[in-house]
């Protein structure tokens, strides 16, 4: 009964267009109200799942991406990527797609990447005669490497998500994101080079530019790039921990834009704070709601009977497997991502460990497939910022999405099915 009540009224609240949040919570007072329960077990619960040290590094990973996003440090990559790839057909695709990748990994947020990287890509690709849905679908799929990249916020979220499940640390799941990365990367280039060529798009006259302007053009992105260096390389001497790295990150992050680039202006800087104030109260409230959501769930034994429904499909692991991506991908098209870590990740883990996979390899899963979910309607919050910039409607895109669709999948599966891609960097450091 309880179980029922948490499950259509959840569903529900989604359908009559709640906000996760709030459709998350309704949803638990709706089920202790049927249990009998008192309610104040729900703001129990709440006040629990936030007193985590662990989740000061939330507020401070969203702080360093929207100082990135407003410092500049964009369009500097922007050369970068432009003076090493630009040269090949389709070289502002190929340009997008690299400067998307290094963005990421500096900011650790696909939205912000689309949004830094987008603002400057999108319009220059259409006015050297790219087609818009072209630029946008580069755009925002080559963004959403920020998700697996060690500066992302959502890293720390799936760590927490895990506990009482398996002890899953931030470090292997920053080091296990990095060859996930330059997977996703590869094949974003494949399918951008692919639809440049079918479309017969231009070679930039003059052809490669030359080292010596490369090396120039690392050399002024280097500062906003040593970010993730610095975390990672911090955290494996042991100078600070992994939520230490991320006060170090925003500390980076305003000696670059303040003191290296001066590039960061006191509006653009209260326009961050602002910003990652709103995101941080936002991921907060998801992960003390959904806490009380959780409890509700290993109550009523949910991952044990969705595991049945699962093994009574098929026992084989590939399998299951398959049927983890499925679901993930089709609950990631209308959660919000904090949502479908903090949601999914005590249902679905037990069952990927029961079938032998590792939770850090599930942790990268789960990011990829929330990471797709970004680019999908009727959420896909990505894919929206990129056609604001664009200047196209979504249907206009979706049209033309199966090629960078199918590139998303190839790395999806091969991170699924070949464990080592995303176990064998953090294996070194054990």
């Amino acid at each position: 009964m309880e179980l029922t009540v948490m499950g259509v009224s959840f569903t529900l609240l989604l359908l009559l267009g709640v906000p996760v949040a709030f459709a998350i919570g309704l949803s638990s007072v709706a089920t202790i109200l049927a249990a009998g329960l008192p309610i104040a077990v729900v703001f129990q619960k709440m006040v629990g799942g936030m007193q985590v040290f662990s989740f000061l590094a939330i507020p401070f990973f969203v702080f360093a991406g929207e100082l990135m996003l407003y410092g500049g440090i964009a369009d500097r990559i922007v050369r970068f990527a432009n003076s090493l790839v630009g040269h090949v057909r389709g070289g502002l695709g190929m340009s997008n797609v690299i400067g998307c990748t290094i963005f990421g990994g500096v900011a650790g947020s696909p939205l912000a990447d689309v949004s830094a990287i987008g603002s400057v890509m999108i319009p220059l690709m259409k006015k050297d005669g790219y087609d818009a849905d072209y630029a946008v679908n580069v755009t925002t799929h080559a963004a959403l490497v920020g998700a697996i990249m060690p500066t992302s916020h959502n890293l720390i979220i799936y760590t927490l998500a895990t506990a009482g499940i398996a002890s899953v640390s931030a470090l292997s799941l920053m080091l296990a994101g990095l060859v996930p990365a330059l997977i996703l990367t590869v094949c974003n280039l494949a399918a951008a080079y692919w639809v440049a060529v079918r479309r017969g798009y231009p070679v930039r006259p003059g052809g490669f530019s030359g080292w010596s302007v490369v090396i120039s053009a690392f050399l002024a992105s280097l500062p906003g790039l040593l970010v993730v260096v610095i975390i990672l390389g911090g955290i494996l001497s042991g100078a600070f921990t992994a939520t230490e790295s991320a006060s170090i990150a925003v500390a980076w992050a305003l000696l670059v834009t303040v003191f290296v680039y001066r590039s960061m202006s006191w509006h653009n800087f209260l326009k961050a704070c602002a910003k990652a104030c709103k995101t941080t109260g936002v991921v907060l409230l998801l992960i003390g709601i959904s806490a009380a959501f959780g409890y509700f769930m290993a109550l009523y034994e949910v991952p044990q009977r969705t595991g049945d429904l699962m093994k009574a499909v098929s026992s084989e692991p590939w399998v299951i497997f398959l049927m983890i991506n499925v679901l993930l991908f089709v609950l990631g098209t209308f959660l919000d991502m904090a949502a479908t870590i903090l949601i999914c990740t005590p249902i679905f883990l037990p069952i990927a460990m029961q079938f032998g996979m590792d939770p850090v390899q599930f942790g990268i899963i789960m990011l990829i497939n929330c990471a797709l979910g970004l680019n999908t309607p009727p959420v896909g919050s990505v894919q929206f910022v990129g056609c604001a910039i664009g200047g196209i409607t979504v249907g206009q895109v979706m049209r033309t999405i199966g090629p960078f669709y199918g590139a998303l999948g190839v790395c999806l599966l091969l991170v699924t099915y070949v464990p080592s891609f995303s176990l064998w960097l953090p294996g070194l450091f054990k």
